[in-house]
């Protein structure tokens, strides 16, 4: 038997666009065969099995795409769309891909990329700077470009607390002032230990009180009703007072900014003083009060005051004069004698 063999081409064209709108066509050729035998039959003449029917000429659009970097064929490769482009692996993560901060290498599309403060690192490189233990699904802190676990982090760089001298751990609360800072729950009057919060607050050296406990320490306090003097406070015989405890001690009227004086460590105001505690003028009857530095005279157990010390006739004043006493007058010189004259003429 013998067989005889025919061969058929069947042509291929792809079509590629590139950048810039331009198209490009390419054209190839592949062949297939069609085989036709011939057979003897027993009688030894030849029989040959009908040919096939020729196929019918067509050509085939295949779409390839190409790496959008080095024009290689993508065809059975794995490769990665960025901004609608293609790239094959290669180029990708050579153009792409980031290098591990740790390590150097290129973190590639096989590989997690971890990041933090625009650093990169592989997954198993992702790693405390001290104890080199893996920070994957762990808190960690930053200083100077290094990343450390929470542990580390804390012995090397973490504040303390004034209160406790313990750290500051990832998420606590902390309360500031000035340069010291606090556990929100060390954050207590020294006094009555009760935390302080956003309350008021009073600083004493390196003390922090309430406000109750400190007034009750060290606030002033009025010497009359004990309570703090928070604002118009009098002192008198360096002693604090309320201006409104500030008062006459006789008939309660209030001395702040008024003339006053004492008696037995009293405060009176001037009337009540004069009327209780004065000497009173021999001419007028008032009280000599003194105060203000109201000058009077005495003389044998009788007082005058300055004003009133005049002659009982010509009404001139003695202050500073020789005088004489006529009785329960006072008389000066002139006066006395012109008196003395007339009694002699009666005579």
């Amino acid at each position: 038997m013998s067989a005889a063999t025919t061969k058929k081409v069947k042509k291929v064209t792809k079509s590629v666009k590139k950048d810039g709108g331009a198209e490009i066509t390419t054209t190839m050729e592949t062949t297939s065969t069609l085989i036709s035998s011939e057979c003897e039959v027993p009688n030894g003449r030849r029989t040959s099995t009908p040919s096939l029917p020729e196929p019918v000429k067509k050509d085939f659009e295949i779409e390839t795409m190409f790496c959008h970097h080095c024009d290689d064929s993508l065809a059975g490769h794995r490769y990665v769309l960025r901004e609608d482009h293609p790239y094959c692996i290669k180029c990708y993560e050579n153009v792409f891909a980031n290098n591990c901060d740790e390590c150097g290498k290129i973190i590639g599309i096989d590989s997690k990329d971890l990041s933090y403060k625009e650093k990169h690192w592989h997954e198993s490189c992702f790693l405390c700077n001290k104890c080199r233990c893996s920070l994957v699904d762990k808190q960690f802190g930053s200083k100077a470009d290094r990343i450390y676990c929470g542990p580390c982090y804390d012995a090397q760089f973490a504040t303390r607390c004034d209160g406790c001298s313990d750290v500051f751990r990832a998420g606590m609360k902390k309360m500031e002032y000035k340069t010291r800072q606090w556990h929100e729950k060390c954050f207590v009057c020294c006094t009555c230990k009760n935390p302080i919060g956003t309350k008021s607050f009073i600083p004493k050296e390196h003390d922090i009180y309430c406000t109750k406990c400190y007034e009750d320490k060290f606030a002033t306090k009025c010497i009359k009703c004990s309570k703090v003097i928070t604002q118009g406070g009098v002192t008198y015989r360096n002693e604090p007072w309320h201006r409104e405890c500030f008062t006459c001690t006789h008939c309660q009227k209030s001395l702040a900014g008024q003339r006053f004086t004492s008696r037995d460590d009293k405060p009176y105001c001037a009337d009540c003083f004069g009327e209780l505690f004065s000497k009173r003028c021999t001419a007028c009857a008032k009280p000599i009060t003194g105060i203000g530095g109201t000058r009077f005279i005495s003389f044998e157990g009788r007082h005058w005051h300055n004003d009133c010390f005049v002659c009982s006739s010509c009404k001139c004043t003695m202050v500073g004069k020789g005088f004489i006493t006529d009785g329960e007058d006072i008389v000066c010189p002139e006066c006395a004698k012109k008196k003395l004259m007339a009694d002699s003429i009666e005579q």
